[in-house]
């Protein structure tokens, strides 16, 4: 199946301005205006200090697995020509307890280590969705 008959993201109010984002192939992080918290996956109320305050800011795009996955059985038709694949937890570069996840592209899943360096790389699947995915650094 090609890139774009495959499910697409539901984008939501706090959710959007990272997609755009990923679009341009610019990868962000919110950060929280009351506390200065890096996080992941954005959300609209910061889990150290209860701010509803956020903005955006560059992120590195660098990082280090942390747990990982490898999926041999098929579980959604649109993605069987793929298997075996990886869905990657990616400790990110930027700071303390800040996360990512995200495919691993163009390496053999066998070939993941823990603590492996990677850096995000971005699919173009069509002019209105890129993805962001990982790579060995």
């Amino acid at each position: 199946m090609s890139l774009p008959d495959r499910p697409r993201p539901d984008l939501d109010r706090d959710s959007t301005p990272w997609w755009e984002a990923v679009r341009r192939h610019e990868l962000l992080l919110q950060r929280c205006d009351g506390c200065g918290t890096l996080r992941f996956p954005p959300r609209a109320v910061c889990g150290r200090c209860r701010s509803r305050e956020a903005g955006w800011v560059p992120a590195l795009g660098t990082g280090r697995v942390a747990s990982w996955t490898v999926s041999h059985q098929v579980f959604m038709r649109a993605f069987a020509d793929e298997v075996p694949y990886a869905v990657l937890h990616v400790r990110l570069d930027d700071g303390d307890g800040v996360f990512m996840y995200g495919n691993l592209a163009g390496t053999n899943p066998a070939e993941i280590e823990p603590d492996m360096p990677v850096e995000a790389v971005f699919a173009d699947v069509d002019h209105e969705l890129a993805l962001v995915q990982w790579r060995p650094r």
